[in-house]
């Protein structure tokens, strides 16, 4: 396979869609399809039409409407080159899912080395700097900054439900992983949306869809391109 198919690189991701619409398109094509992703690349993914619609605007003519990603985050892609096969992007399908088909424990995500679209250290990021803490001080930092002049977007982590918070904007996160990973971009779109030029937010537990969740939010919260080249 020529390195314009795989990026550059010397490995190839194949991944089946689990998707009536998509595996639709797959059988009436006849073949596979290699394609970018529908977001401009560093940010937000979408996950719904409209949000490719809004990213992408005329640079498509086509946008094909399969509802709204069940998932939320991208596809798991491991790589099965080495003795022990590694996670490169935790996603959809969990760690602990993957080690139960195996019987055996996976390498610890690896990002030394950018080898699969989102191993950069920005990336799935809003325009809204994102700035990560402890649970237990999302409330006060994010106070603090909206005192500080920002329009403060909070991430409200599921222990806290209920606290007030004098922000710009408050997601309050569902206590389901599951919830959390579906709904991850369009929170961090819906704050773009409403004008909140910071995010505070907190890790999850990073097992399950938490190991995915968490991945994107340290992305999210990464330096962008133009802090790196500043320094």
């Amino acid at each position: 396979m020529p390195l314009e198919a795989t990026g550059g690189l010397e490995t190839v991701a194949v991944r089946v869609p689990d998707h009536p619409v998509a595996l639709a398109l797959l059988s009436a094509f006849g073949g596979g399809v290699t394609a970018p992703s529908a977001n401009r690349f560093g940010s937000v993914s979408p996950t719904t039409a409209d949000d490719v619609r809004a990213e992408l605007g005329d640079a498509v003519d086509f946008v094909l409407d399969g509802g709204r990603c069940e998932v939320g985050v991208e596809s798991t892609i491991v790589d099965a080159t080495g003795e022990i096969p590694t996670i490169l992007r935790p996603g959809g399908v969990t760690r602990e899912d993957l080690e139960a088909v195996l019987g055996h424990p996976l390498a610890v995500p690896s990002t030394s080395r950018v080898r699969v679209p989102g191993q950069h250290p920005s990336h799935y990021a809003p325009r809204a700097r994102v700035v990560l803490v402890e649970p237990e001080k999302v409330v006060t930092e994010g106070e603090l900054a909206q005192e500080l002049g920002h329009q403060v977007g909070v991430f409200l982590p599921p222990a806290f439900t209920g606290t007030p918070v004098k922000a710009h904007a408050v997601v309050t996160v569902p206590a389901s992983m599951a919830a959390y990973a579906r709904g991850l971009y369009g929170f961090l779109r819906d704050l773009d949306q409403k004008g909140c030029d910071l995010i505070i937010a907190s890790l999850p537990v990073e097992e399950g869809l938490g190991l995915a969740i968490g991945n994107r939010l340290r992305r999210a919260a990464g330096p962008r391109p133009s802090e790196t080249r500043s320094r």
